[in-house]
């Protein structure tokens, strides 16, 4: 019979685990980079304040580089003109780093994220980096998973009751199902080494 430190360790992994599985599978989790609180755009903002363009190039790859220390150079040189200009400028320049970073992950460019469009999973991981302390991220994920995964199971478990009463319910439960089950396999994937980034 498991210890219930030995559960709490077990329960801890395998929470650990389907965040990473919820952040791989869920194509939404991606618009992060995407978004005016992401990282992409909050390090474009310190190198336009700073005149730094090299804040911006870990974001990239090499031979991106040429591209955006012209345009980065452009706006610069923009910053202290005329404000409606210079927003333009700017918006064009953090469209173009974030198309070519979602490049670089071999995703598409999708448009700019309003700021408080990331998931909160991705928050939480964003909140445990600035504040150099995991704990709060740890103690939240389990929650989260759990709120997660008994949404998706309520939903097929409605669902199924009404199936076979039209084709439309039924292909609302295939939807659910497939999407709860899609989860799960993730997460099998996960566990067994199959799955890569």
């Amino acid at each position: 019979m498991k210890t219930a430190d030995e559960f709490k360790t077990r329960f801890g992994k395998i929470a650990w685990l389907l965040g990473v599985v919820m952040v791989m599978f869920t194509t939404t989790a991606f618009a992060h980079c995407d978004s005016y609180d992401g990282p992409v755009i909050q390090e474009a903002y310190k190198a336009l304040e700073s005149e730094n363009v090299t804040y911006v190039m870990k974001w990239i790859n090499p031979d991106q580089e040429a591209e955006i220390t012209k345009l980065f150079n452009k706006t610069v040189e923009l910053k202290d003109g005329d404000a409606e200009i210079y927003a333009i400028v700017e918006k064009h320049f953090l469209e173009t780093l974030v198309r070519l970073h979602r490049e670089t992950e071999g995703a598409p460019y999708t448009g700019l994220k309003p700021a408080g469009s990331t998931h909160p999973i991705i928050q939480m991981a964003d909140n445990s980096i600035t504040s150099n302390n995991v704990k709060p991220l740890l103690n939240g994920l389990g929650q989260h998973i759990q709120e997660v995964i008994t949404q998706k199971y309520e939903k097929v478990a409605r669902l199924e009751k009404v199936k076979d009463n039209s084709i439309a319910e039924g292909r609302a439960y295939v939807s659910a199902y497939v999407e709860y089950t899609h989860t799960l396999e993730a997460l099998e994937a996960v566990l067994s080494g199959g799955s890569h980034h």
